[in-house]
């Protein structure tokens, strides 16, 4: 299982579209995600006071992206990342943050 954080206005977006393409997919040809254990210090550091947040649970099994785990040099850790849009039927949970 990895992890996305989006606003409940993104993921309705994306219910609407039939697929969930974060701005990051566009810049840098990628979605960041997580580990279950790394979710907390990626609200610490990119998501400090912002609302309204949805933690998407993705099954990697399900996903028809690429997925690699590669290395977050500011952080020296490796985080999936989907070089893709992720498709709706991979998120098997949503969870309000």
């Amino acid at each position: 299982m990895i992890y996305h954080v989006v606003s409940n206005e993104q993921w309705q977006a994306a219910l609407a579209k039939g697929f969930y393409e974060a701005p990051s997919l566009q810049l840098e040809g990628f979605i960041h995600c997580s580990r279950q254990e790394q979710v907390q210090g990626v609200l610490e550091r990119y998501y400090h006071g912002q609302h309204d947040l949805l933690l998407l649970h993705i099954e990697e099994d399900k996903l028809t992206a690429k997925l690699l785990d590669e290395l977050a040099p500011s952080v020296n850790e490796n985080f999936p990342h989907v070089y893709g849009v992720i498709n709706l039927d991979a998120v098997v949970n949503t969870e309000k943050i």
